[in-house]
């Protein structure tokens, strides 16, 4: 380490989309500061654990912070889903999280980013040891908004939840909300309002996104009386020590340009078995070549069907020729730069979009679950790609045919219009990504405390 740097801790919660913009925030840093990446064992998934392994094996000027969290007892929320409870447990676990890191710290700590999932519990020990304190937001500016208000609005609807309307910006139907928000006596709804509250008394809000990506969500926010909103995005991909030719990148490099439609509903999202074979006999019809990466359980470890019982007999042979399914993890960064991808079936969580985004691809929006309704807007509005916005996500009835998803896919990969405007919203990103202002206006932060 050297002592004229500041010295900035991370503290990422759980779940890979929260634990990607983090590592890509800390790689960013680590040729400006001192950087202090915690790392809370066990993780709930097995993509989280390598990604953990492997990044510390590429830069190792990160040093890692190792805290073993004490299990929690599950009776106590039947149902829960397993991230939401590493949220509440490490929230529990703050005060010795906290003390761990300033035991081990070789020099003083000039500010510390914690996940938003854990705000209200790491914001008032930062605060009460004089150390500055930032909150890292890994959705969109527009859910920000929503999360930044929706205390407000609870406050006036604590019993029947509908409608948020965001004051000089934008109404979010409550068909777009997080369905947890649903129970206003829910785990999420509760520590959502904790978080929400403690935030705004950080040093400043980071996102990763971009000005002209999100303009009307970023006004908002900083006309309202907050702490600074710093753009960070889009934060590059993290560059792996390692690097393996797979079957998906040499498939990749047999398909024609812009010739196939990437599908992946991220490291989180679950489907139906019945919802998959529609998806499936959807990409048959739609005759374009695919890149399919199919998940059926929330938890990595849990998902042991095999794809032939999945798919239905005969699926894998039909499609073998201009198709290609897996269940393995993917580099996803990687399959979006490829110059075969032509477009993207994707639930909109906020790394997805932002990726998206950077290389200019044609996003299909098909959000699942928690923020991607409102990313998805986010897409639509930006000129990104298309949202259907009555196709069904988690917990509601029905099934989108494969009719329908056949003629969606089609009507992204033929619109060169489409196409346009992706290239334009990637041209931004990347003209917004090498002058890099707003690391550096978040590195001059971290100095005035070093």
């Amino acid at each position: 380490m050297d002592p004229s740097r500041p010295h900035v801790a991370l503290l990422p919660s759980a779940g890979m989309g929260h634990l990607i913009p983090f590592s890509r925030l800390a790689a960013s840093l680590s040729d400006l500061c001192n950087v202090t990446m915690i790392s809370i064992l066990p993780t709930v998934s097995t993509a989280e654990s390598c990604h953990f392994n492997d990044f510390f094996n590429s830069y190792p000027k990160i040093h890692p912070l190792y805290f073993q969290l004490p299990p929690l007892d599950s009776s106590a929320y039947p149902n829960a889903d397993p991230f939401f409870l590493r949220w509440t447990r490490i929230r529990e676990s703050a005060s010795d999280i906290f003390s761990h890191l300033l035991k081990s710290a070789q020099f003083p700590i000039s500010a510390i980013v914690t996940d938003i999932a854990a705000a209200s519990a790491i914001l008032p020990l930062a605060k009460s040891n004089g150390i500055s304190c930032y909150v890292l937001f890994t959705s969109s500016a527009a859910m920000l908004s929503f999360f930044k208000y929706f205390p407000i609005y609870h406050d006036s609807n604590p019993v029947s939840i509908g409608n948020v309307e965001l004051p000089g910006l934008r109404t979010v139907p409550f068909a777009s909300l997080p369905r947890p928000l649903h129970d206003p006596n829910h785990l999420f709804t509760q520590s959502l309002i904790g978080n929400s509250l403690t935030m705004v008394k950080s040093a400043g809000i980071i996102v990763n996104t971009f000005e002209s990506f999100e303009p009307d969500s970023l006004a908002w926010l900083r006309g309202e009386q907050s702490p600074p909103v710093i753009t960070v995005g889009p934060l590059p991909p993290v560059k792996m020590a390692i690097s393996t030719v797979t079957t998906v990148s040499t498939w990749l490099d047999e398909q024609p340009e812009r010739s196939v439609v990437y599908i992946s509903f991220g490291s989180r999202t679950a489907m139906s078995k019945e919802q998959i074979r529609e998806l499936g006999l959807g990409l048959e019809v739609s005759g374009y070549r695919f890149l399919w990466v199919i998940k059926t359980s929330v938890v990595d470890t849990e998902d042991q069907t095999e794809l032939s019982q999945l798919l239905g007999d005969g699926f894998l042979e039909r499609v073998k020729d201009r198709g290609l399914v897996t269940k393995g993890w993917v580099e996803q960064d990687k399959v979006l730069r490829h110059k075969a991808v032509g477009g993207f079936l994707s639930h909109c969580g906020w790394n997805s979009v932002t990726e998206a985004a950077m290389n200019g691809v044609r996003l299909l929006a098909w959000p699942r679950m928690g923020d991607q309704r409102i990313n998805a807007d986010v897409v639509a509005r930006s000129g990104l790609g298309l949202w259907p916005d009555n196709w069904s996500w988690e917990g509601e009835e029905g099934l989108v045919t494969a009719a329908e998803i056949s003629h969606r896919v089609k009507e992204m990969m033929s619109d060169e219009n489409l196409l346009k405007t992706a290239q334009k919203v990637g041209e931004a990103a990347r003209s917004t990504v090498m002058p890099g202002k707003g690391l550096a206006r978040l590195v001059r932060k971290f100095e005035e405390f070093a």
